[in-house]
């Protein structure tokens, strides 16, 4: 449809380190370090991106939605995810009662 704009964001490559994401004419680097819900997800799971705002990525199969702020500056982003074995890991069970 003419005078439509698309909002272009793209997986260029899956590494073992990192994704790789053409957003607009800027290519981005998303490591699994700072970005860990990727690191065990399938190819077809990541390259399943849509961008609804120009600042707005989201990932429908993973559930899983960043600003593109966020992945050009993660310093700027403290607050980050935690991999299941450290947030879910089970306490020191109590001691046994005599």
């Amino acid at each position: 449809m003419p005078g439509t704009t698309t909002l272009g964001a793209e997986v260029t490559n899956v590494s073992g380190h990192c994704i790789w994401m053409l957003i607009d004419d800027e290519e981005l680097a998303l490591p699994y370090a700072e970005f860990p819900w990727f690191k065990a997800a399938t190819i077809q799971q990541i390259i399943n991106v849509v961008r609804p705002t120009a600042d707005h990525l989201y990932w429908p199969d993973l559930d899983v939605d960043l600003s593109v702020e966020s992945i050009r500056h993660p310093e700027r982003f403290p607050l980050r995810a935690t991999t299941m074995s450290k947030s879910f890991h089970s306490p020191e069970p109590p001691p046994p009662v005599h």
